[in-house]
């Protein structure tokens, strides 16, 4: 089994696309954990299963992954699965009821049984499965690059700004954080009026190859987002929070 101390961030996957080279300390992967466990969930052990507002899906998890009932399927890209069958590939344990849809139908039904048998034991797993969610996010990341520059026409501008970041641990957590937080940008369903709002997006956008270039391009990506959202969405109640998650990549990781 892979674990985060020898975790070097991507670039070794596809040598003829990607040169530069980042490894990440033992405490610094860490600390990942533990700031996208705080950007997601407020690093609460309750916030680790939540349905939000206005949403068709369970978000679970420190990268609140998603998770569709039955009959359920909407435009953002269902993760809970993976990371399912992620954890029993590595040696975990999940409940058996974990596998298929989600077992709630609503937001409604879901709260209902906040206190219940299964959120408190879903709460247990995601609770003791922090490294193995991190590692989960990271080979995401791992995937992303080559499914980017297969779609956008700024090879050359996306690669470089993803190298740049990649060569320091502040820039990393960006690539890291937002890749689970809005997706690679690859997915034709997430978009608003043509445009997505993924990481490919804010590489695209980028002016500076920097953790404060990355934070003023993902501000810029999603409040476009929020302009094009459908009205009945209502995004604009997010858009600070978001914000202030971009925000946070100035700081030291």
């Amino acid at each position: 089994m892979r674990t985060l101390c020898h975790f070097t961030l991507l670039l070794l996957l596809c040598p003829q696309l990607c040169s530069a080279e980042v490894s990440l300390t033992p405490d610094q992967l860490q600390r990942v954990g533990k700031r996208i466990w705080q950007n997601e969930c407020a690093g609460t052990v309750a916030g680790l299963t939540s349905w939000n507002a206005g949403e068709d899906f369970a978000s679970l998890g420190i990268g609140h992954f998603i998770w569709y009932p039955a009959g359920q399927r909407g435009p953002f890209e269902e993760s809970f699965p993976a990371l399912v069958a992620y954890l029993e590939a590595q040696g975990v344990s999940v409940p058996a009821w974990t596998h298929g849809p989600c077992p709630w139908q609503s937001k409604t039904t879901f709260e209902a049984e906040a206190k219940g048998g299964r959120q408190v034991q879903l709460r247990g797993l995601l609770s003791t499965t922090v490294p193995q969610q991190t590692s989960f996010i990271l080979e995401r990341l791992e995937r992303a690059l080559p499914k980017m520059l297969a779609q956008t026409k700024q090879k050359k501008r996306v690669q470089g700004h993803f190298e740049a970041l990649s060569q320091s641990p502040e820039g990393a957590f960006c690539l890291i954080d937002y890749v689970n937080f809005k997706g690679e940008g690859t997915v034709a369903t997430e978009r608003y009026r043509g445009q997505g709002w993924g990481l490919l997006q804010v590489l695209e956008g980028m002016t500076a190859p920097t953790p404060a270039g990355f934070a003023v391009a993902a501000k810029a990506v999603l409040t476009r987002r929020v302009e094009n959202a459908p009205p009945a969405r209502q995004e604009k109640r997010w858009l600070q929070g978001w914000h202030n998650r971009c925000n946070g990549y100035l700081r030291q990781l």
